[in-house]
Parts: C-alpha cells; sequence; structure tokens
C-alpha cells in the first residue's frame, strides 16, 4: 500500500538528487532525469501559469534543455566561464496532487552561487511534477519562482 508519506518521501529523493547533480556539475545526468515532453521554467511574473504565452526567463523543452547543458560543459558562454561553483538547499516540501500518473510537490530552494570572487544567494518557491516509471521517477515539469523574479537580476549562468 502506498501512502502520502511514502510518495512524498519517494519525491523528495528524486529532487534532491537533481539537486546534488546540479550542485555537481552532472549535467548529463541532470538531463537523464526529464521526460523528453518536460518544461523547465523560471517566469519573470512570480504569478504566472500559461508559460509557453509570456516572456520567461527560462522556458526549456528538451531540445533548449540539452543546449543549456552544453553550453555549461562547454565554456563558451561568457556567462558560464568560469563555472559557478553552487550549493542549494531544498526544504519546506509539500505534496499538492498523487495519483498513478503524476505526483506534483513545492518547495523551497536556498541557492548560493559563488564565481568570480563574488557570492550570491537566490531563495526560490518551485514546484515539480514527476512521472512514476518503472525505471523511475522523471521530472515533467519544473517551474522555478525567484522570490525576486520582477527585480533586476544578475547574469545566472547555471541551471536554477
Amino acid at each position: 500500500m502506498t501512502t502520502a508519506e511514502s510518495v512524498l518521501f519517494n519525491a523528495i529523493a528524486v529532487i534532491n538528487l537533481e539537486g546534488d547533480l546540479l550542485d555537481q556539475g552532472e549535467f548529463d545526468a541532470w538531463l537523464d532525469l526529464w521526460q523528453h515532453d518536460g518544461l523547465y521554467v523560471v517566469p519573470i511574473d512570480p504569478t504566472e501559469t500559461d508559460f509557453k504565452n509570456t516572456l520567461n526567463y527560462a522556458c526549456d523543452d528538451h531540445e533548449m534543455r540539452a543546449k543549456r547543458v552544453k553550453r555549461l560543459y562547454s565554456g563558451e558562454s561568457i556567462s558560464t566561464t568560469p563555472r559557478a561553483r553552487t550549493l542549494r538547499t531544498l526544504s519546506r516540501f509539500r505534496l499538492l496532487e498523487a495519483s498513478e500518473n503524476e505526483v506534483v510537490v513545492r518547495g523551497a530552494q536556498s541557492l548560493w552561487e559563488h564565481r568570480k570572487g563574488h557570492s550570491r544567494h537566490y531563495a526560490a518557491d518551485i514546484t515539480w511534477r514527476l512521472r512514476p516509471q518503472e525505471s523511475g521517477w522523471r521530472i515533467t515539469q519544473k517551474v522555478i519562482r525567484l522570490v525576486n523574479s520582477d527585480d533586476v537580476l544578475h547574469s545566472i549562468g547555471y541551471i536554477l
């Protein structure tokens, strides 16, 4: 029997793995966590829900996620050289929806970036949509609502 607590526990394990992969620079493994048709979104408007018809900092399908990872590995983009060191803490997880086909979890992220002698902090409210599969869970959508998304942001040369 699957309980809400066990579903949330399994979802948190995937979410924590994702955060660790990003902080350790294991971007190809991060791509493997995604459902092919998944969507990675960083909206400008913190209340936006229509991501495909509005302006966002990021609204990446599979192809755009792969291009983002390629830029991070290549060192050819000035915004990614040298690569930022990041450390994120994920917390305050809440199971919003759970069915056999999809699990929705909301949580908080506190991310520290250090690059070129400067440290910056970004806080965000994140919603993950996860799809359980035989081979493990896959991310179908990740929406990162930065607390200061409607303010001036510095260049972010990494994956939130």
